[in-house]
């Protein structure tokens, strides 16, 4: 069991590539990290990892290694849950990166639901609009909108999300209500900077059965959504923006859907994994539930 432990250790490593990141993920003190990847390499005989002061990498014999301890690992996972259907035993730590439209309370009550079927299973959130780095972040897996760059994580379609353009009732009072997208070219729109190259993400309309893609002139550009959404709330300005992120503002009547004859085809909704052979129980076991579970999470907003 010692040996497994420190195969463990070793494939964590060959992943973050660094002491620290393994230390925070696996809840054990740095000088332990170093400790069993020193004895690993002492009992096999070989240097598994070449260290500098900035970076953590694999040396040949490191890479042929990881790729039997990888076999042994998913083998053991494979092993150590045949019988999880009977006592549903499924454990360990799985930390899941969300955009803010999907930290909202129907999601959350779901994410509830997936505890109570797996309670072994600890869950630890991070809601952010920035560009995650699985690996080096140490983020087991993360929900994405929208077509995702070439990369190299595992990408599970789920679904779509539903989009909508919306403005405060103030705002169409004052400045009244656009009835075609093109009339948005008279008016105010509050533009949205995606990824760490802030590009400004393109407005999206479907005219006739023909999807359109229009960049309009804004004086006010955000890259936070909870923000974006406050700008439409403040009379701002138009926003467009997933419907399951501003299905209350709708509700109460802070905010109402304009241009719904020319509404914008759905997002793309994605579960990352990074790229591995091995993947852990409690992450397989959430990508299953979710994607089974995706467009029953809110059957309003979400397909």
């Amino acid at each position: 069991m010692e040996l497994l432990d420190s195969i463990r250790v070793f494939s964590k490593l060959a992943e973050l590539r660094s002491f620290t990141r393994v230390a925070d993920a696996m809840q054990i003190s740095r000088p332990k990290v170093t400790l069993v990847i020193n004895q690993l390499e002492a009992e096999l005989g070989v240097r598994l990892f070449q260290r500098t002061t900035r970076m953590v990498n694999l040396t040949p014999a490191g890479e042929a290694f990881m790729a039997k301890a990888e076999e042994v690992l998913a083998v053991v996972a494979e092993a150590t849950t045949m019988f999880g259907a009977n006592d549903g035993a499924v454990t360990g730590r799985l930390r899941l990166d969300l955009p803010p439209a999907f930290a909202v309370r129907a999601v959350i009550e779901a994410l509830g639901d997936f505890r109570r079927t797996h309670p072994g299973i600890v869950l630890t959130l991070g809601v952010s609009d920035r560009t995650v780095d699985l690996v080096a972040e140490g983020v087991d897996c993360a929900i994405r909108m929208g077509e995702l760059p070439s990369s190299s994580l595992v990408a599970r379609r789920l679904g779509g999300a539903r989009m909508i353009t919306c403005a405060s009732p103030a705002y169409l009072d004052e400045w009244g209500e656009p009835i075609h997208p093109d009339d948005l070219v008279s008016h105010t729109v509050v533009n949205f900077q995606s990824g760490i190259n802030k590009r400004v993400l393109p407005w999206q309309y479907v005219v006739n059965d023909v999807e359109r893609s229009v960049t309009y002139p804004s004086p006010i550009l955000v890259n936070d959504s909870t923000a974006y959404v406050e700008c439409a709330v403040a009379s701002l300005g138009i926003v467009q923006v997933p419907g399951l992120l501003v299905d209350q503002q709708l509700q109460r009547g802070g905010l109402v859907e304009i241009l719904k004859t020319y509404r914008p085809p759905a997002r793309p909704v994605a579960l990352l994994l990074p790229t591995r052979t091995f993947v852990a129980p409690q992450v397989r076991a959430f990508a299953d539930w979710l994607q089974k579970r995706f467009a029953s999470l809110d059957r309003t907003w979400l397909e």
